[in-house]
């Protein structure tokens, strides 16, 4: 079959499929760009795309792509055009056109999956600093469970970054509600992207969402984190969170670990489904069954 064929027999199939219900709130723009990973299982894609007028300067991104039987037609190197929909904190792809690349072309880089720890592991004394610049152990965390995710500031897919952090947001609210539980609970959010997110610019990002209705702000129960890059590649390896850097972009794996107060891996979550009240459900069994 000729790359040409392919992308032409894959547009037929996607305008044959029946058309779902939209919600009123979504919003469509058309994506054009090279595939640079394929992750079947998660059924992701990452692409470095060109501009999307009225929404993302080009860059590097992954997105969750609708149709899952476009994962067995698209490669690393091939290039995707699409719509991209935007529908509150969800995204996708959708109609996607795919021209196969020339095998001769080579084919571009990946994520490779981390090894990771598993429950019960202890977590190593691993060292960072914080929105202040003060440096912090993980160490020095024991005595609280301990939750930890991963974000970088200039994330700007609703679905990775600013879902982890409106989660963690939400977290941070109903543990105000439960003072037992949030005296013994310390909240993490570390950065992948230590040349850009400096302490300064994570206490502006850190601000917008540990502020209480009165607006002080405080990052005594929350806290966000950076480091050297060698820093945050040791503690993002023992996570088994993956990423890499392409230009001024980061591309990355979802990670949110539940430590136990004795410095112990708990829980992993290792993708974007998990919700903020399975969270406080895990630090409930940890810290009131005691």
């Amino acid at each position: 079959m000729s790359f040409i064929g392919v992308t032409i027999l894959y547009i037929g199939l996607t305008a044959c499929a029946a058309s779902p219900e939209r919600s009123s709130h979504e919003q469509r723009y058309e994506l054009t760009g090279k595939v640079v990973s394929v992750d079947k299982a998660e059924r992701r894609v990452v692409v470095a795309h060109d501009e999307i007028t009225g929404f993302m300067d080009a860059m590097i991104m992954p997105f969750t792509l609708k149709e899952a039987e476009a994962l067995d037609v698209i490669a690393p190197g091939d290039r995707l055009s699409a719509t991209l929909v935007v529908d509150g904190e969800k995204s996708w792809l959708e109609n996607p056109a795919i021209t196969k690349a020339d095998s001769s072309s080579g084919s571009a880089g990946s994520i490779n999956e981390a090894i990771e720890p598993s429950p019960g592991d202890a977590v190593p004394d691993l060292s960072l600093v914080n929105q202040d610049g003060k440096p912090i152990r993980f160490h020095g965390f024991q005595g609280k469970a301990l939750v930890v995710t991963f974000i970088y500031t200039r994330c700007p897919l609703p679905e990775y970054c600013p879902l982890m952090s409106s989660n963690f947001a939400e977290i941070d609210q109903l543990l105000r509600h439960n003072p037992q539980v949030r005296e013994r609970t310390h909240l993490l959010s570390i950065s992948v992207d230590p040349a850009h997110d400096t302490p300064q610019v994570l206490r502006r990002y850190g601000a917008a969402y540990v502020g209480d209705k009165n607006n002080r702000v405080s990052f005594a129960d929350w806290e966000f984190a950076t480091g050297t890059p060698q820093e945050v590649q040791r503690v993002a390896q023992f996570f088994g969170l993956s990423y890499y850097t392409e230009g001024d972009q980061i591309v990355h794996s979802l990670r949110t670990v539940v430590i136990t107060p004795e410095g112990k891996i708990f829980k992993i979550y290792k993708n974007n489904e998990w919700k903020p009240a399975d969270v406080i459900r895990d630090l409930e069994s940890l810290i009131t069954q005691k």
